[in-house]
C-alpha cells in the first residue's frame, strides 16, 4: 500500500497491526497518544504512592498500593507497544522526574510538563488522603469515559492493550468512591467539596481543546469529540457526587 491508500484505509475504519506500514503522520500521532497514556500513569502512580501511608486503616493503604502497582502495570501495557517502535522502555521508566509537581496553586491550563508528556492535571500535588482520593475519583472516571474511545483506536495491539486497560481503571474509580462514602460517613464532607472544587477544572482540561479531531478521527486514532467526551464525564461524575451530598461548582 502506498502513503494515500493506507490514508483512506484508515478513513473507511481499517485497522493496522505492526509498524511496518504505519505511516509518518500516523505514527507521530500514535506515539503522541502512547506517551500521554504512559507518562500520565507514571506521574500518576508516583503521586498516589506518596499517600499510600495516609490511609485511615490497613484495607485504604492496601487499596492504594494496588492501584500504585495496577497503574504502573498500565503503563507497562502501553510501553511494551511502543516498544515495538524503537522505544527503550528501561531507560523510559527511569528517564523522568515521575514525581515532580508544581506548587498547589499553580494555574497552567492545559500546558503540558517540562519533563514528559502526563497530562497538566498530574502537575498538581496532592494534599492528604482526602484529597487523592476526590482526585482518583474524579480522574479515574474521565479515564474511564476516555477508555470508550481509547478502545477503538485503529492500532490494534493499542487497542487490545487497552481493553484490558479499561477493566482496571475503571475498578480504581470504584474504590475511590469507597474510599469518598467512608470519609463523608467521618464527617469530612467540607474538606472533600473544597477537593472536588479545586480538582475538578483541572480534571476537565484534560479531555482537550478538540482542535485536532478530524484529522486524528481520519486516521482512526479518535471516534468521538474530545467535547463529547467530556460531557458524559461531567455527567457520570456529577451523578456520582450527587449520591453522596457533593457537587460540581
Amino acid at each position: 500500500m502506498d502513503d494515500m491508500s493506507i490514508q483512506d484505509y484508515l478513513a473507511q475504519g481499517g485497522k493496522l497491526t505492526n509498524p511496518t506500514n504505519v505511516p509518518p503522520r500516523y505514527r507521530a500521532e500514535l506515539m503522541k497518544l502512547m506517551t500521554t497514556f504512559v507518562d500520565s500513569e507514571l506521574a500518576g502512580a508516583a503521586g498516589f504512592a506518596d499517600v499510600i501511608n495516609a490511609g485511615p486503616g490497613i484495607k485504604e493503604r492496601i487499596a492504594a498500593a494496588k492501584i500504585v502497582l495496577e497503574k504502573t502495570d498500565n503503563a507497562d501495557k502501553v510501553l511494551k507497544v511502543m516498544g515495538e517502535f524503537g522505544v527503550d522502555q528501561d531507560r523510559y521508566a527511569n528517564h523522568h522526574p515521575w514525581t515532580a509537581r508544581l506548587e498547589r496553586g499553580a494555574d497552567i491550563g492545559a500546558t503540558r510538563s517540562e519533563h514528559d508528556m502526563r497530562l497538566a492535571v498530574f502537575n498538581y500535588p496532592l494534599e492528604g488522603w482526602g484529597d487523592a482520593v476526590v482526585m482518583n475519583l474524579l480522574m479515574g472516571t474521565a479515564v474511564g469515559t476516555q477508555m470508550q474511545d481509547f478502545t477503538k483506536v485503529s492500532y490494534q495491539p493499542l487497542a487490545e492493550a487497552f481493553r484490558e486497560v479499561a477493566p482496571v481503571e475503571a475498578r480504581h474509580a470504584e474504590l475511590a468512591e469507597e474510599g469518598l462514602e467512608r470519609l463523608l460517613g467521618e464527617g469530612q464532607k467540607d474538606a472533600l467539596q473544597a477537593s472536588v472544587d479545586y480538582w475538578w477544572p483541572r480534571v476537565a482540561r484534560s479531555f482537550g481543546s478538540g482542535e485536532t479531531f478530524e484529522a486524528l478521527n481520519a486516521m482512526g486514532l479518535r471516534h468521538t469529540p474530545g467535547d463529547v467526551l467530556k460531557s458524559g464525564w461531567q455527567e457520570r461524575a456529577s451523578a456520582i457526587l450527587s449520591r453522596h451530598g457533593l457537587s460540581a461548582r
